[in-house]
């Protein structure tokens, strides 16, 4: 299984690329033959940004850009910047091809210095992978600088790694979830029957489909007293 980590972290030592090795360690030990490749956006920011302007990717960001292209599973991990993902980050993924993310298992991580900014996973990196038709796992993981050390971000980690593990090991295998499809004649609506005129104080009754509906109207009209 190929398992592509893409890292938007600027400094060195980098808190965004140290969540980053540890959620691919822990996907890495879920499955067998992973094969782990880290693109640090760092050091593509100037191709990133003549592609912007030229509209062709150097050979470096031409290689980060095919090996997202065919990973089985994605971890992607953003500092936060105004309280949502970085510019850089979002370049990267402005200048892959738009169908490149379709389907394909993604986990969503960020760090930041505040745990006031927790929700910039589900207001932010949601919300852009959704838009790419990326399989968004259940459990993003959000690291504040308190969390480092601290219980309750391990657990966050291993239970992100095993969703993840789960969706890219069946995308490895050529596995595609069944969908069960109703035959346009496994059902077929019953024409509606409208009874006939009801006495005056009653109702008329329409059956559709084994439903009885009741004209709101005369519903208020058999209330009324004579």
């Amino acid at each position: 299984m190929k398992l592509v980590v893409v890292s938007a972290g600027l400094s060195v030592p980098s808190s965004t690329r140290l969540l980053a090795d540890r959620l691919a360690k822990a996907t890495a030990g879920r499955v067998p033959a992973a094969d782990v490749q880290v693109v640090e956006l760092r050091d593509l920011a100037v191709d990133i940004a003549h592609n912007f302007t030229t509209g062709f990717a150097g050979p470096a960001l031409g290689a980060a850009q095919d090996a997202v292209v065919s990973a089985d599973g994605l971890i992607v991990v953003t500092p936060v910047f105004s309280a949502s993902y970085s510019g850089l980050f979002k370049s990267f993924f402005d200048v892959l091809d738009k169908d490149a993310l379709a389907g394909k298992p993604v986990l969503v991580a960020a760090t930041g210095g505040s745990a006031r900014h927790s929700l910039v996973l589900d207001h932010a990196l949601r919300p852009l992978f959704s838009y790419l038709r990326a399989v968004v796992v259940p459990t993003g993981v959000y690291a504040a600088s308190e969390d480092w050390g601290a219980e309750g971000l391990a657990e966050r980690i291993e239970r992100a790694a095993g969703e993840l593990a789960g969706l890219a090991g069946g995308a490895a295998a050529g596995v595609v979830p069944p969908v069960r499809v109703a035959s346009a004649a496994a059902w077929q609506p019953e024409p509606a029957v409208v009874d006939e005129p009801a006495a005056a104080g009653s109702v008329d009754r329409v059956s559709y489909g084994g439903f009885e509906v009741v004209p709101f109207e005369q519903q208020l009209a058999a209330l009324r007293p004579e």
